[in-house]
């Protein structure tokens, strides 16, 4: 006796779970494979943000903005600013929704941007050098080494890029956080929390 109720029918259990290979229906249609969906694309890729940042993004797990970043970040970053000035934002959303990074990511894209083109200028007056010397018959100039930081002569202090001023010590602490796990993959780029009493 079992403890199973009496099943007929469709509906009785196997007798056995190995089924050999002749009893298989093959008078069946082909089987149809469930095709995979294509992912969506990176939401934070469309916002026109750096790779070093969709990269610490995405190593976060987040592969799509919410609605407040969606918002806040073209109009952060300057999408319909015109002769480099930007507008000033006040958002207000309830916890959890992306305050933090919808700040942080375009202080950070402006920060990277500023920093490429300070890099792209110094290699084009760097090309226009050596293009006159060619032209005047002399060797190329030698592209500049780099600087030992700990050598004195050399000792440029940090020079901050952004202040964020924060009303309690614990937000200090958090965006200072996020802003670290963002700009993990992006050289050159420091974050320095700084809190009183």
């Amino acid at each position: 006796m079992t403890d199973t109720f009496e099943v007929q029918g469709d509906f009785a259990p196997a007798e056995s779970f190995s089924t050999p290979a002749d009893h298989i229906d093959r008078d069946a249609g082909p089987i149809e494979v469930a095709t995979e969906t294509t992912p969506e694309p990176n939401g934070f890729v469309e916002l026109g943000l750096a790779p070093e940042l969709v990269q610490a993004v995405a190593d976060l797990g987040y592969t799509q903005p919410t609605a407040v970043q969606l918002k806040c970040i073209p109009l952060a970053m300057g999408a319909n600013a015109q002769g480099g000035r930007y507008i000033d934002l006040m958002v207000s959303s309830q916890t959890g929704s992306g305050k933090t990074a919808a700040f942080l990511l375009p202080v950070l894209n402006t920060l990277l941007r500023q920093q490429a083109e300070a890099a792209e200028q110094a290699r084009a007056e760097y090309e226009r050098a050596a293009a006159e010397a060619i032209e005047r018959g002399e060797a190329p100039p030698k592209r500049a080494k780099r600087k030992d930081p700990t050598n004195n002569r050399n000792f440029k202090p940090a020079v901050p890029g952004a202040l964020i001023v924060c009303p309690t010590r614990e937000l200090a602490q958090q965006v200072a956080h996020d802003a670290i796990d963002l700009v993990k993959h992006a050289r050159g780029l420091r974050v320095a929390n700084v809190v009183g009493g």
